[in-house]
């Protein structure tokens, strides 16, 4: 594995951050990357959105909202969305992507982030708590609340 690095999304990475594949199973627990980039144009001011690069491969994608007057407070520092390519799981891609979101949200004064997931076999839920987060609620539709503190 080179090193990892992230970069902003662009046009030059949207089409493979598109084409990031998943394991079997993992994609009932994933809306379209599309539907995530879409919030970008939405609030472009307070959505963090960014491009895991193994040397000059796309390998993952993490995007983040902040917004300190969102009404809902688990949206108000929160991990919206991160996909690690099926072939670079368990490499450390998301714990790397986890990491650089903490460190933007340190940089901008948060406290916590939260991340929002449905619970299920094949989710996401262990990644989540490997790399920290910690269920603290649920939402009116039954999915997870967790947070991780910094």
């Amino acid at each position: 594995m080179a090193e990892l690095r992230l970069v902003e999304l662009s046009a030059e990475t949207i089409v493979a951050v598109n084409n990031l594949s998943l394991k079997p199973g993992q994609e009932q627990f994933l809306a379209p990357v599309s539907y995530g980039i879409v919030s970008t144009v939405v609030n472009p001011a307070t959505t963090w959105q960014r491009v895991v690069l193994d040397g000059d491969a796309v390998v993952g994608f993490v995007s983040a909202n902040f917004d300190p007057e969102f009404p809902q407070g688990h949206f108000r520092s929160v991990l919206l969305r991160i996909n690690v390519d099926a072939d670079d799981q368990g490499r450390g891609v998301g714990r790397f992507a986890v990491a650089s979101l903490i460190d933007e949200a340190g940089r901008r004064g948060e406290d916590h982030v939260d991340v929002i997931y449905e619970a299920g076999p094949g989710g996401p839920e262990a990644f989540f708590q490997r790399v920290g987060f910690t269920p603290v609620g649920e939402t009116e539709y039954g999915e997870v609340i967790a947070e991780i503190r910094i």
